[in-house]
This record gives structure tokens, C-alpha cells and sequence, in this order.
């Protein structure tokens, strides 16, 4: 948070006034009956009859017992500040342990600015700062970012001739050191007399702050003698400059050195063991945590329940969390967070649902957690109830990223419009927020709009990056605009000097391999600047699927499989080749080599949300409990199907079994039935959607464009690469996809 008071500091007089002292010796003051009351008041009320009772005795007129009041007034938690104000404006000649006093106080608040201007009323009543002022307001300086303040002090600490001090010299370090001033800082330190382990380790923290751990390390080693805390600041370093084995490696080294690890060395290492996913060096963290003692603290337990989320050991993160006798909001974010994280996304919304009736007010890090899992399960009722929410808590959040992520959760669950009220209605945009909406677009067909809103994007003095162009490419690939496709590529790379990823490669391919360019998406292959991964090798499979390759499939498919050898994808898509050529002897050697390899096709999966539940289900799912009239209903939606001269294509039924059994496969699909629920669930008229986790078939897609004619419904449909609109018996997918 930057700052600056209306003037600057002023010059200080060559000259000070000090107040003079006519208190009565001070053993007397001390054991005063009056004053002794201040340690028992715990209000303002008992404060005002304990000032009444001092001016009755007299006290008022000592500058002790006007400094007791001031300085409970001022630091107590029962205090109030503007009390203590109130005080100094009686006091004719107050002197400068008072007016420190009041400093400390204004330091302790969240308004810099005040503390800034007392400090200007200070010196300009001729009261002279000494060694106790220059840290309290350095502290403000430092907290606050005001850093051009922090100059100004250094200048007159200069003229005072304080900079040996070297309480003062560690918080300019500090000051200099944590607003990234660090040429400043080090020549502070490198002048300094006398230097201690709080100025080491700020000049640490201020090279890791800034990821600059060489420099770090090298103050780290010129210690004499190293506390607990400057081992905490560069393993914290190593850790958030993403240096885990490092950070791991000290860690070790502290332990045997024989200091002391507290409570913030083990909340760093856990983070170090998260984020690298290094379950084994967390479990030997854990075991020293238990040794110790500290398995009771409510950050460490935290910090090992984010550390088994992020390593993919849900259920011992759930059973530290299930164990918490209290929980703070951070305890709820990391066990939501790391559901999320792991994508049991279900499983976050059901948390989050027990936290809102566990009267946990969820803050904008929660949301952030909550949102991506409604994005993904599409459960759109729970995500507009955050964002009248986020509306009623968080109308004045400066922080875009909740909008960015509600734009988001609106794209992904179907609703585009609501997507982009929240864009239009964004006062500051951020590249993010921009990316949101073009990708938004994109996914839901509106490959025109996204265009246009990349160029408005552009005009508006961002420069795209590479999710940018992850966007538009894919407005292209959704739309099998080939031509501008290739425009948008070569664009990227000559115009914004943006290096092609994986991601930018995976999608040309898609759109060269579908439009049967099979030459071309082999050469570009080849000319990668790195090794093409799955998703490339997956991408011209199904393009060699789709325009029946069956030799380059079988090519394509071995890549495939040495690439993800635990991956049945390749194997399926190579049977659906092999099917789709009527080679069933083929068709059977794979199946049954998948049966040998213990490997099985993920099923289809569809969800829906109805009354804010989200209800899920599988091919030939019979165990929902109002299956009996799903089932009525889906044999409804096949009669009438049929009466409107629908015939099912078995084409995509990849066995060779009689075409009756081959029908009935095709009506059990998990979107006929996720459809049928909605339409026993819903009033008539009500738009219904649903998310798949596979592409939708063929035969699918064309009874659901029935469907939505027979039923006069608008059926939203999202699959694993798009959305789907279907109406009136068409899709605004064009029958592309």
C-alpha cells in the first residue's frame, strides 16, 4: 500500500525545547493508589473515573502520572487513542516520552497517515525524535510502503547523528529491505557499527522477498551467530522462490545445528513439502512435530492439512481437519482448497455447504476455492447465490480476481450472458479478466465475439500473453476456421513476440488434423521446439478417428501409449478406429489387451444441478433414487423420438452385437438420462443443463437436438471440449465439434 502525507516532512530546528520536570520523586508517583487502578480497568468508563479521581488528588499536574494515562490510552486494549489525544491537548508542556507514547499508539493502527502527521505535530512543537521515535515511525514507514517518508527520516536520523544506533540502523535495513530498496538497505547494513540478528536476518528476508538468494545466502553465512528466526527467513526464501530441496536442506541443517525449531520453521517446510508434493519429507516433518509437542497447534495442524491435500492424501487431510475442537476460516479454506486442488470438486462444494451451516463467514480466499468448483460440476444455483454474496460483502474488493473467477464460473456453467454482465459491469479489467471473457466466448461457439473482443482488448493497451492466444486459438479451433487460425499463430509469435507452448502447438494440430491436413500437422510436429506430449499425440488420433487413418492411427496410438502407458485412452481410440473400419478381430485384440493391463475406460458421466444439488450419473445408472421415473421418462423421450422419424446411429456402438442391443446402448447414455431428470425435475419451459466428462456422440448430440424441439426446452450441454446450445431442434455448434 503506497502513501504520501499532503506535505513533506519538515526541516528539523537546529535547536530543541525540553520540558522541564517538577514531578514529585517517583517512588512517591509509583505506588500511588490511583495509578495502580489502571492495571485492573478494562474500559473506557473505569479509564474516565480513574482520570477524575487522579485530577481530584492533583496527579493531573505530574507529567508521570499524564504519561500512565496517555500510555494505557494509548497501547492498552481497553484504551482509546483519541482519548490519549485529548489528554496531550491539556498537558502545557508535555515531554517526549509522552509524545513517543502516542507515536506507538498511531503505529498500531491502519492509518499511516496519521501517524505521519503526529510525527510532523511532534517535531514542530520542538520536541526532538530520539532512539525510541525513529523506530515506531520507520515501523510505519515499513509496513505501509512509504518509502519516500523512510528517505526523509533516514536524512534527519543522519543530522542527529543517530545512525549508530543500532536499533535505528536494523529498522532502516528492515524499512529499505522490505520495500525492495535494497542497494539502501545494504549500505545501512555495511555502515552499521554494531549489527545484531535482527538486521542479518531483515537483509535476508529483503534479498528473499525478491527471490535474490544468492545475495540472501551470503548475509546468511556472514552471521556469527544464527537464531531461530534467520533460519526461518531463508528457508522461507528458498520456499517461496520455489528452491524446495533447498529449502528441505536447511531445514536439516538447522535441526542439526541444535537450534530449536518453532512453530513458523514448521509452517515453512510444510509449504515447502506441499507445494513439491513431497509426501515422504512431509511425514518426517509430521513425526518431528508429534515429538515435540506441537500437534496441537491450530497453524501447524493447517499447514499439515494443506501438506496432505497437495500431495493427494485427501483422507489424512480430512481426518486432521475432522479432529480440529476449533476451526478458523484459514482451517476451511485449506481443506476446501485442497479438494479443489485435487479436483474433488464435489467433495469442496459439500464442505463448503457444512462450513456456511457451521456459521463460518467465508472470505474472498474461500470463494476463490468454492467458484472453480462450481465451474466444473456447472452447479450455477450455488454459484449466482456467491455472487449476490460477493455483491453484498465485497462491493468495494479492489482485488479483480473474484470477478475474473465469477466471469469464469457463469462461462463454464452454461451462462454466457451472466458472464458477460459481470465483464461490462468490471470498473478496472485485468489481462485475466479479458482472457476470462475471450475464452468464455470462445468455448460457447462465438467465435466472431471473441475476435472482436481480443482487437477491443488490444486497443485498450494490453498485450496478450499466452493464455490470450490459448483463447483465440481456440474460438478458431471450435469453429474450424482453419484460415484464421493460422493468422492468430503466426501473429503471436511476430507481433507479440509470444513463444508457442504445448497448449498453442496442441491446437493447431486439432484444427489441421480435423480439416484432414495430415501432412501439415505431421510437420509441424516435427518442427516443435519441444517434444509433443499427450494431448498433441491425442488430438491427431481422433483426427485420425474422424477421417478413418487406420495405419497413422496405429502409429499415432504407440506414441500415445509410450507417452501414458497407464492411459487407456489411446487403446480406446484405437478400438474406435479399428470399429469404425469394421475390423472387429482388431477390435477384440484391444479390448481384451486392456482387460490383460487391468486398464478401464473412463465412463461416461453427466451431472446436473437441480434445487442447488448436484446429481451425477453413469451409463445404465439405475441407482439414483427416482430412477423408475427416469427411466418412464426416457422411454417416453425414445417413443417420441421415434414418432418424429429419429434413427439412432449405431455406428458408434464400438461392439459387434445385434443393432437392437446397439440401440438400447445408445439410450442408457449418461446425457439421456441426466436429460430425462431434468425434464421430470423442471417445470415445462425451464432451461436445462448439464456437464459431461466425455465428448458427446454423435447419436447423442442429434436426439438431443430432437429432443429440445419435441419438449419446447433449451438444453445447455458442455462436454469435455465445448459447449452445446441446443434449440428448436438445432446446435449452435453446427454440427461441429
Amino acid at each position: 500500500m503506497a502513501f504520501s502525507p499532503p506535505s513533506p516532512l519538515p526541516i528539523l530546528p537546529s535547536t530543541f525545547h525540553v520540558p522541564p520536570s517538577s514531578d514529585p520523586p517517583y517512588k512517591l508517583l509509583q505506588s500511588h493508589p490511583s495509578l495502580n487502578l489502571l492495571s485492573k480497568c478494562k474500559s473506557l468508563q473505569t479509564l474516565k473515573q480513574i482520570h477524575t479521581h487522579i485530577i481530584k488528588t492533583g496527579l493531573h499536574k505530574t507529567q508521570f502520572a499524564l504519561s500512565k494515562l496517555v500510555e494505557f490510552c494509548s497501547l492498552s486494549p481497553f484504551g482509546d487513542l483519541s482519548y490519549a489525544l485529548a489528554i496531550l491537548d491539556t498537558i502545557e508542556e508535555p515531554n517526549r516520552f509522552i509524545w513517543n507514547t502516542v507515536l506507538r499508539g498511531h503505529s498500531l493502527r491502519s492509518d499511516p497517515a496519521k501517524a505521519i502527521d503526529f510525527y510532523v505535530r511532534m517535531v514542530v512543537s520542538g520536541v526532538e525524535p530520539n532512539s525510541h521515535t525513529f523506530p515506531v515511525i520507520l515501523k510505519c514507514c515499513t509496513k505501509f510502503g512509504a518509502a519516500h517518508e523512510g528517505k526523509q527520516l533516514h536524512a534527519q536520523i543522519l543530522r542527529l547523528g543517530l545512525d549508530a544506533d543500532v536499533f535505528i540502523s536494523t529498522s532502516l535495513i528492515n524499512m529499505y529491505a522490505q520495500n525492495g530498496m535494497l542497494d539502501n538497505a545494504r549500505l545501512v547494513f555495511d555502515k552499521s557499527p554494531v549489527r545484531n540478528a535482527v538486521s542479518f536476518t531483515a537483509l535476508i528476508t529483503g534479498y528473499a522477498l525478491r527471490g535474490r538468494m544468492e545475495e540472501a545466502r551470503g548475509i546468511f553465512d556472514e552471521m556469527p551467530t544464527r537464531d531461530v528466526v534467520a533460519w526461518n527467513a531463508i528457508i522461507s526464501g528458498y520456499t517461496q522462490s520455489a528452491q524446495f530441496d533447498e529449502a528441505l536442506a536447511f531445514f536439516k541443517e538447522m535441526v542439526k545445528a541444535n537450534v530449536k525449531p518453532n512453530e513458523s520453521s514448521f509452517v515453512v517446510i510444510l509449504s515447502a513439502c506441499a507445494q513439491s508434493g513431497n509426501l515422504e519429507s512431509g511425514n518426517w516433518v509430521r513425526s518431528w512435530i508429534g515429538d515435540r509437542g506441537l500437534g496441537s497447534s491450530l497453524r501447524i495442524v493447517n499447514a499439515l492439512v494443506d501438506m496432505y491435500s497437495k500431495c493427494g492424501n485427501l483422507d489424512t487431510a480430512r481426518d486432521l481437519f475432522d479432529g480440529l475442537r476449533e476451526r478458523n476460516v484459514v482451517s476451511w479454506n485449506i481443506m476446501i482448497g485442497g479438494y479443489t486442488h485435487m479436483s474433488d470438486y464435489k467433495e469442496a462444494l459439500a464442505l463448503f455447504r457444512l462450513m456456511l451451516r457451521s456459521d463460518v463467514e467465508p472470505n474472498d480466499v474461500t470463494l476463490l476455492a468454492v467458484l472453480p468448483a462450481c465451474a466444473h460440476l456447472g452447479a450455477l444455483d450455488l454459484g449466482k447465490w456467491i455472487h449476490a454474496y460477493i455483491d453484498k460483502k465485497f462491493h468495494t474488493f479492489t482485488n479483480n480476481s473474484l470477478w475474473t473467477s465469477l466471469i469464469d464460473m457463469y462461462a463454464k456453467s452454461g451462462n454466457i450472458d451472466a458472464a458477460k454482465q459481470v465483464f461490462d459491469g468490471m470498473e478496472i479489467r485485468s489481462l485475466a479478466s479479458w482472457n476470462a471473457m475471450i475464452s468464455g466466448l470462445a468455448v460457447h461457439g462465438h467465435a466472431s465475439l471473441a475476435f472482436e473482443l481480443f482487437s477491443k482488448m488490444t486497443d485498450e493497451g494490453f498485450k496478450p500473453d499466452d493464455i490470450s492466444f490459448v483463447a483465440v486459438l481456440s474460438a478458431c479451433n471450435y469453429a474450424g476456421l482453419l484460415g484464421i487460425g493460422r493468422q492468430y499463430f503466426s501473429s503471436m509469435v511476430q507481433d507479440y513476440n509470444v513463444s508457442p507452448k504445448l497448449q498453442h502447438y496442441g491446437i493447431m494440430i486439432d484444427l489441421l488434423g480435423r480439416a484432414g491436413l495430415f501432412d501439415e500437422a505431421e510437420s509441424l510436429i516435427k518442427n516443435m521446439e519441444m517434444k509433443p506430449d499427450g494431448a498433441i499425440w491425442g488430438s491427431l488420433l481422433g483426427a485420425c478417428r474422424a477421417h478413418r487413418r487406420v495405419e497413422l492411427g496405429e502409429f499415432v496410438a504407440e506414441r500415445l501409449s509410450e507417452l501414458e502407458p497407464g492411459n487407456p485412452g489411446p487403446y480406446v481410440l484405437l478400438s474406435n478406429i479399428y470399429a469404425g473400419a469394421s475390423r472387429w478381430d482388431d477390435v477384440a485384440r484391444i479390448r481384451t489387451k486392456l482387460h490383460d493391463k487391468g486398464m478401464k475406460k473412463v465412463p461416461g458421466c453427466t451431472s446436473i444441478e437441480v434445487d442447488n444439488v448436484v446429481h451425477e450419473f453413469l451409463v445404465g445408472d439405475k441407482v439414483h433414487p427416482l430412477s423408475e421415473d427416469i427411466y418412464k421418462m426416457l422411454n417416453e423421450i425414445d417413443r417420441l423420438l421415434d414418432i418424429s422419424g429419429f434413427v439412432p446411429d449405431t455406428s458408434e456402438v464400438l461392439y459387434d452385437m445385434d443393432e437392437d442391443l446397439k440401440e438400447g446402448s445408445l439410450s442408457h447414455h449418461s446425457e439421456k438420462l441426466a436429460i430425462a431428470f431434468g425434464l421430470i425435475s423442471t417445470k415445462p419451459g425451464t432451461t436445462i443443463r448439464i456437464v459431461k466428462n466425455l465428448r458427446v456422440c454423435g447419436n447423442c448430440h442429434s436426439a438431443t437436438k430432437l429432443i429440445s424441439k419435441i419438449f419446447n426446452r433449451e438444453i445447455i450441454a458442455r462436454d469435455r471440449n465445448r459447449f452445446h446450445h441446443f434449440k428448436n431442434g438445432s446446435c449452435s455448434c453446427n454440427d461441429y465439434w
